[in-house]
Formats: C-alpha cells, structure tokens, sequence
C-alpha cells in the first residue's frame, strides 16, 4: 500500500524533496544489456482519460494507481515508467525509480473529448525540464486529423520539442496517428497499414535532426501488415499498448499481437499502460511479466 497521507505531508512541508530525490536518481543507460526497453505507461490521468475497460474511473485513485506502478517496476526485466510530472514526482518520492528509465510525458493539452484535442499543446515537461530533473527521454504524441487545424499547430510545436531534445542529447519518443471524428465527434485514430505507415513517415521527418528521435507505434488493424508498415523509417520504435478491453480473451490477444510485431528490424520494445496495470484478471505482477516475456 502507498501513504498517500505522508506523500502529501512532504508535498506540503517540504516540496524541494521531489528535487532532491531527482538529484540522487541512479541513472542507467536508456537501452540496457538486452537491447530491449518495457516500460510502463502511466501518463493518461493528465488528458483527462482515467478510463480502462468498462470502468470511466479506473485511474481515479492515485494511491492505488501508484501501488500498481510500484509493483510493475519491481518486476524483473521492466525497465522504466513513462507518465507526467505529477506521477514521477510521487515515484520520486516513493524512492522507486534508481536503476529505472524515466520518461516525461510532454503535451497532454489535447484533453480528451474536448473541442480542442488535436490542439496537443505542449503543457506537460518541457526539454529543459528533462534535463534539469536528469529524466531519460520525453514522450509526445502527435495526432494529425486533416480536417483539423489544431493538428498544424501541434505538428510545428512537436517539431520544435524534437530539436530542442536533440540538443540536449535527449531521446524523444513520437506517438504517431492518423486521426479524424467520427458521426458523433468522438476522435478515432485510423489503424489501417495506410495510415500508420503515413504517420510514421510524418513523424520521422519531424525537426532537424532525426538523431535522438524514437517512435511510439501501434499494432496495425491486421496485425499480418506490421513488417510493411515498419519499413516506413528506420528509427528505432517501440509497441504501444493502449485500453485492450476488460475480458481475458482482449488481454490474450493483445498479447499475441505484440509477439510478432516485436520480431521486426526497428522495433526495439514496448510502452504499455492499462493492459498491464489493470489487467481483467487483476494479477499485475502476472500480466507485466507475460509482456516480458514476449522481449
């Protein structure tokens, strides 16, 4: 269980600890022994989206959020946490993070449902954040509906936080789709090999210098086109997980989707998020350590 009483008593008494406890992070290299990176996603709750499966607020309670984080990243082969600045602070905090790769998760401005999501603005950590904190690499995720003039102006941001990560020598990984609004306004990203192999295509050519650049990249509709897709670019490019439903047989099936698409050249690992810390069955420690084994 987490002391959501103590974290909050030295978030009130003395907030400089958070800083602290960056300063005395063991830091690792962002590609370990194994070549390979499982990282643990936790950065829905700042876009608003605190939903998983059949439960709209799953991701509600922090304390219990936070307990499932810990357990994650104490499981053998998971190598770091990407989530937004309030979240790393807690893990910070809660002295979980040595030895770990940390990601900051940087535009969650897009809230989701809002009239403005594609307008992703850039209100989470910022590049100089990152360094300052001694963070491994950030995350941004860049929707493009070309209906949507939102989208233009994420895309210019997104491409100047690429160059200034490539300044500072820090990894960025792009979350890249295809997006449009289906009949009742709801954004729905389009997972057709098309589309993705256009969104990887956009993303890669992002800033001027595609040197510490990563992508972000879903399993495509037919899991069967992933090699083509993945031949869009040669960056290095992790799995994404996403909300796989609230049966064991979604679980099941997400799981066997990332096996194959894990074989590919450029793909180096997965980000996942609610599939393994809300598992159907409840067994986190169980559903992270089935997607270890799929590396």
């Amino acid at each position: 269980m987490v002391d959501v009483r103590a974290l909050a008593r030295v978030r009130a008494r003395r907030p400089e600890a958070i800083g602290e406890a960056a300063g005395r992070r063991v830091r690792r290299p962002l590609v370990g022994g194994s070549g390979r990176l499982m990282i643990i996603a936790a950065d829905h709750p700042a876009r608003g989206s605190l939903g998983v499966g059949d439960d709209p607020f799953a991701m509600a309670d922090r304390g219990d959020l936070l307990a499932r984080l810990c357990l994650a990243l104490a499981r053998p082969g998971v190598d770091g946490v990407l989530a937004s600045a309030d979240i790393l602070d807690d893990l910070l905090l809660l002295g979980v993070l040595d030895g770990k790769v940390v990601m900051g998760s940087m535009n969650r401005g897009g809230l989701a449902g809002a009239a403005f999501e594609m307008d992703d603005r850039f209100t989470g950590h910022r590049p100089e954040d990152l360094a300052r904190l001694g963070f491994d690499a950030g995350k941004l995720l860049l929707r493009v509906d070309h209906d949507d003039p939102g989208s233009l102006r994420t895309l210019h941001s997104a491409a100047r936080a690429v160059d200034a990560m490539a300044e500072r020598r820090l990894p960025v990984f792009v979350e890249p789709f295809l997006s449009r609004r289906d009949a009742a306004g709801r954004l729905r990203n389009d997972l057709s090999a098309g589309a993705v192999s256009r969104a990887i295509a956009i993303a890669s050519g992002l800033g001027g210098s595609s040197a510490y650049t990563w992508l972000k990249v879903p399993v495509t509709e037919n899991p069967d086109d992933m090699a083509r897709v993945m031949e869009t670019s040669t960056l290095p490019a992790v799995l994404l997980g996403g909300d796989v439903g609230s049966g064991a047989g979604d679980a099941d099936a997400a799981f066997e989707k990332w096996r194959g698409a894990l074989r590919l050249p450029t793909v180096q690992g997965l980000v996942a998020g609610r599939a393994l810390l809300y598992p159907p069955d409840g067994d986190v420690a169980g559903a992270v350590d089935t997607a270890v084994g799929l590396l």
